[in-house]
């Protein structure tokens, strides 16, 4: 009893210490406990991806093959320990025979696109960089045609995740959110995404699954990470400090686009099998006997392209995959031109909302659905685009959509809620 006293003497004496202390350990507690529910999380995910490597296949059927673009740069550096943690494990339990490609500077990954060989899946492990590199290395191979519709997986490795929104439930921890992105392209379910084709007067095409800024908003967002001193602040400092500049800032340019297009039915998945002999047989003699049909000409109707001149604070084209409706009966992408008649602190507040959702179309904007669009701006233009978070110098561009261009892995969850919500 007396040695207890002792004890509390010491600590009430020491008051400052023992504080100190004791968020020290409340803190080293909470870390490990955090260690130990993430090492559970792995180990449960690799339990799961171990059921897929334990299923039988025929002798004569190969492993399916999956390559992985993996950008070791992506979140500061410390993508590759990410994937390396959560991620590789259970790709290699699953059965997969898994080739993981690192990339050591920007564009590489466009390049090895061109000289990838065939492949059952494509992985791509980072950011929105990286998908953006990867898809347009993709479709601007020669046989696109073809390397289009392999699936395509997308682990969630970078700063900036913008189409994880789409494919995977919200998560709070990064490597439940990880785990899940890696069984979801285990699991097989896809759904097919939009691309845009931006084209310059003399660059190759570049290709996006979220799009294209042009204005203040995102040149502002941009020297966000300059003011990081300023903790939670950083971004409202940024974009007021963005507001010294010549006010209001305006961008000027002409605009041409066509209305939305009417949605093809969608192929099936599975090809029909392939009829009997005879059939085919009488199907060629009943064609080489049968007189040439009379060619119809078609009436080739002009397109209705319709133009205006605007004055914004900031133009985004996007696709539809953040707000993906897979029964919508028409094709098109969100042209919004925002109003230039922001106040200072207008600009201050939506800078912020810009942040977290950066092709949101604030209220008094102009909101256009169109298929096909070009975008003519004044000679001596300055300043940059951002497509797909990736900085490119702006110019003249055709926009093109590409309506479901790709198919990308998602979790069976979110496709479910997609279409529970178009039926409602």
């Amino acid at each position: 009893m007396a040695r207890a006293v002792k004890v509390l003497t010491a600590l009430r004496n020491h008051w400052k210490k023992t504080t100190f202390g004791v968020c020290l350990l409340s803190w080293g507690g909470n870390w490990l406990y955090g260690k130990h529910c993430d090492e559970l999380l792995r180990r449960a995910a690799c339990q799961e991806a171990q059921a897929f490597g334990n299923q039988l296949i025929p002798s004569s059927m190969p492993l399916k093959k999956a390559t992985v673009f993996l950008n070791p740069a992506a979140c500061k550096g410390k993508a590759r320990n990410l994937f390396e943690k959560n991620a590789a494990p259970i790709l290699h339990l699953s059965g997969l025979d898994v080739t993981v490609v690192k990339t050591d500077y920007e564009g590489q990954a466009k390049k090895l696109l061109e000289l990838m060989e065939n492949t059952d899946l494509i992985i791509i492990a980072g950011g929105d960089g990286t998908v953006q590199e990867v898809i347009t290395g993709l479709l601007r191979r020669a046989d696109e045609a073809v390397f289009s519709k392999i699936p395509i997986g997308f682990i969630p490795l970078g700063k900036t995740c913008t189409l994880s929104h789409t494919l995977y439930p919200e998560s709070t921890n990064q490597v439940q959110h990880i785990t899940n992105a890696t069984l979801a392209i285990l699991k097989g379910e896809t759904v097919p995404l939009d691309v845009l084709q931006i084209k310059g007067e003399k660059e190759q095409p570049v290709f996006a699954v979220t799009g294209l800024r042009w204005g203040s908003y995102r040149d502002a967002g941009v020297k966000v990470s300059k003011y990081w001193y300023l903790g939670p602040l950083k971004t409202k400092a940024a974009h007021f400090f963005s507001t010294f500049k010549e006010w209001p800032q305006k961008h000027q340019a002409s605009l041409m686009y066509l209305g939305p297009t009417e949605r093809p039915p969608e192929e099936p998945e599975e090809k029909p099998s392939r009829p009997p002999l005879y059939v085919r047989l009488y199907r060629r003699l009943r064609l080489y006997w049968s007189s040439p049909p009379k060619e119809i000409p078609r009436e080739v109707t002009p397109e209705d392209w319709e133009e205006l001149n605007l004055s914004t604070i900031e133009l985004s084209i996007a696709t539809r995959n953040r707000q993906l409706d897979l029964t919508r009966t028409e094709d098109f992408m969100d042209i919004c031109i925002e109003a230039d008649t922001v106040s200072k602190g207008q600009f201050v507040n939506r800078g912020s909302q810009k942040m977290r959702d950066p092709h949101t179309c604030p209220e008094g904007s102009q909101c256009i659905h169109a298929s096909r669009c070009i975008l003519q701006l004044p000679e001596g233009t300055e300043g940059s685009f951002g497509i797909d978070n990736e900085e490119y110098e702006a110019m003249p561009v055709e926009v093109k959509l590409l309506p479901r261009k790709l198919r990308f892995f998602c979790d069976p969850r979110m496709r479910e809620q997609m279409l529970h919500a178009a039926v409602q």
